[in-house]
């Protein structure tokens, strides 16, 4: 049963890493969250983020509890999949029970989902619940918690996610000690030949990117660099130009 599991999550992470929105030549994602988005024009938002070549959504949710702030939820998610079917919807769970809601967010639409290893009692359990319910599965930890916490889980998981800033709020700066964790996690990853990618959040923007590019980040995060100033085209392509740069 172990072998299969271990088989299953490394097949379905090789087909992660494989989305044919991969920006070739280079090996980076650039997820834009809809945290900063304007919520009023929101399908407006999201299709100048395709146009500019961004296929991957980052959704922060969050439930008042974890994190002192309040977003959306799964509805929110359904609508957004109902109109871009073929959008990736990547969803941080920054809750304090997400697996009681883990098939709300499954049946709205989500690809991924990341939740938090401070709330788990098993990681690796968790990590199984969110593949046996048919959907990619990530963790993450706040900035200040010790990788440790995630080991038991790294030869599952699809996604671990660096925070690079204490969750709850976007527009802040990035926290210059978790490239750290980035490189500690690509150096594992590589070491123990594992399967998931680096995902970075919090405080990404032109000039942060590349520095999380050579710590060893994948997937790049950003909220208010791109849709701060009501112009996501032209901040993701300054943001692409940062990475390829770096690349």
């Amino acid at each position: 049963m172990k072998k299969k599991t271990v088989s299953r999550t490394r097949k379905t992470a090789k087909k992660f890493i494989d989305k044919p929105f991969l920006p070739p030549p280079t090996k980076f994602y650039i997820a834009p969250s809809l945290l900063s988005a304007d919520f009023a024009s929101l399908k407006t938002e999201i299709q100048k983020t395709i146009k500019a070549g961004c296929y991957w959504i980052h959704l922060d949710i969050m439930d008042g509890h974890f994190v002192p702030n309040i977003t959306f939820g799964p509805p929110l998610i359904k609508s957004i999949r109902k109109a871009f079917p073929r959008i990736f919807l990547d969803a941080h769970l920054m809750i304090e029970e997400p697996m009681r809601y883990l098939k709300d967010f499954v049946k709205s639409g989500a690809d991924l989902i990341t939740v938090h290893g401070e709330v788990c009692q098993d990681v690796v359990k968790t990590v199984r619940k969110i593949h046996k319910a048919g959907v990619y599965a990530g963790l993450t930890i706040k900035p200040r918690t010790s990788m440790k916490l995630l080991e038991p889980a790294l030869k599952y998981v699809d996604l671990v996610l660096v925070m690079s800033v204490e969750p709850g709020f976007g527009g802040q700066e990035l926290i210059p000690r978790t490239l750290n964790k980035v490189r500690q996690f690509r150096l594992k990853k590589e070491k123990q030949k594992y399967s998931y990618v680096i995902e970075i959040d919090g405080g990404i923007n032109k000039d942060t990117a590349p520095l999380a590019f050579a710590a060893g980040a994948e997937v790049f995060v950003a909220g208010s660099f791109i849709y701060g100033d009501g112009n996501p085209s032209r901040n993701i392509k300054t943001l692409k130009r940062s990475l390829e740069g770096a690349s």
